[in-house]
């Protein structure tokens, strides 16, 4: 007995004990998901107050915030690896901070026009270009390698639950006080992240914070150390071109966009279709998004306070367990759509929404830390803004292609080629030795 005990106390002393995540990447995240809860309220307000003018009017607003967005996106990434993660984010919140204020008085003043709307729009879409690339970098540039499967599982958990409750909260503004209250909550959760931004010490940011700083010769003369540089467009080529030459990216990236081509539509275009078409009703569509969103919820939440496992983050192992790690949860979606697909009732339809949150959770808590931990240093930035790209055009012409397919055949038939086609997804994700093995 009393060797079992030794046994059992020294097996958990030679345990090595799981490091906190550190301070600044955890007060970089709460002000990114105070921002992030924000920016959810102040979308569902524009897409409210497009609707009044109809469903075209609606899609327009969508869609000027993806067009500007995709279009810009390499040149954000290329900007951000350019002048800094921080400095990019920093001037992105003070544009949005003045644009919401700006959106708040002119819509309080003379109500929501759809000029306004388009333009609000577009205004979120081009920051969104430059944002969200320099913003996607922020874990690798503040916490360890081995650390960044449990900071991207933590960010997943955080970003899910400001979805959940941003929509509830937007309709609870929106009710009280219009379009001008969400946009006036959303100048806060700017101001917040300004203020946090200022206060946390970026790590990594060498290419910003570098620039136009001067070496000094061993004389003592002073020389410029910045050389000439590339214009913007072709950094961000070359961003593409790197991404494309490296086995691990290229595939992860192929990967990521097929996932999200067959994943992303099902709740957001076919969910609905199916309550409509079989009479569920709009309470069981919310239910079937609800579940969907509690599956990653739960599970990021779990990755980020278990972590990835002994040996995260150190040679083939971690990468191995990623690559595997992320086709399991594909294959885990797979299932959950199917039950999507052929539901006989609300019920089961939402059972399907949780199993397909949980696998979509699993997928993006390991190919998340793959992409970034593969990264180049000097890259990091446009690599995040080449997966922006890749997923953004994957769930364009999904949504396109599979909408007017449920139009002509029912949405039955979609949701299950859906399923078909994320399962076979995750299978070729095993069958890849390159993301077995990383």
């Amino acid at each position: 007995m009393t060797t079992t005990t030794g046994a059992r106390t020294a097996g958990r002393a030679a345990r090595p004990a799981r490091a906190a995540l550190p301070r600044p990447y955890l007060l970089w995240l709460a002000g990114a998901q105070a921002g992030a809860l924000g920016d959810a309220a102040l979308a569902f307000a524009l897409g409210w107050a497009a609707a009044a003018h109809g469903g075209g009017a609606a899609g327009l607003v969508l869609t000027a915030i993806t067009v500007s967005r995709t279009a810009l996106v390499l040149v954000g990434g290329a900007v951000a690896d350019r002048l800094g993660a921080r400095r990019v984010m920093l001037a992105g919140d003070a544009v949005m901070l003045v644009a919401t204020l700006l959106l708040a008085a002119v819509a309080g003043g003379w109500g929501t026009p759809l000029g306004l709307l388009v333009a609000a729009a577009v205004v979120v879409g081009v920051v969104d270009a430059f944002y969200l690339p320099a913003s996607g970098s922020m874990p690798r540039r503040l916490v360890d390698t081995g650390q960044l499967p449990r900071a991207l599982a933590l960010r997943q958990a955080g970003g899910q639950l400001a979805a959940l409750l941003g929509a509830p909260l937007g309709g609870a503004l929106v009710a009280l006080g219009g379009l001008p209250g969400a946009a006036l909550l959303d100048a806060a959760s700017f101001a917040v992240v300004l203020l946090v931004l200022l206060r946390v010490p970026v790590r990594r940011d060498a290419a910003g914070d570098a620039a136009g700083v001067a070496a000094v010769d061993v004389a003592g003369a002073r020389t410029p150390e910045r050389p000439e540089r590339p214009g913007l467009l072709r950094e961000a080529a070359a961003g593409v071109r790197s991404a494309v030459r490296d086995r691990l990216l290229r595939a992860a990236l192929l990967l990521t966009g097929a996932a999200a081509g067959a994943l992303l539509p099902v709740v957001a275009l076919l969910a609905p279709l199916l309550a409509r078409t079989y009479g569920w009703g709009a309470g069981a569509a919310g239910l079937v998004a609800g579940g969907q969103g509690a599956g990653v919820l739960v599970v990021a939440g779990l990755l980020s306070w278990r972590g990835p496992g002994t040996g995260a983050g150190s040679g083939a192992g971690a990468g191995s367990r990623a690559g595997v790690g992320a086709a399991a949860g594909l294959c885990v979606a797979s299932a959950g759509i199917a039950l999507l697909a052929w539901a006989p009732g609300p019920a089961a339809a939402v059972a399907g929404g949780v199993v397909t949150g949980a696998g979509s959770g699993l997928f993006a808590c390991r190919i998340g830390p793959l992409l970034l931990g593969a990264a180049p240093d000097d890259q990091l930035s446009r690599v995040q803004a080449l997966l922006t790209l890749v997923q953004s055009a994957a769930l364009v012409l999904s949504t396109g292609a599979l909408g007017l397919l449920a139009d002509a055949v029912g949405p039955r038939t979609p949701t299950a080629l859906c399923a078909l086609a994320t399962g076979a997804t995750g299978l070729a994700a095993l069958a890849s030795r390159v993301l077995r093995r990383a």
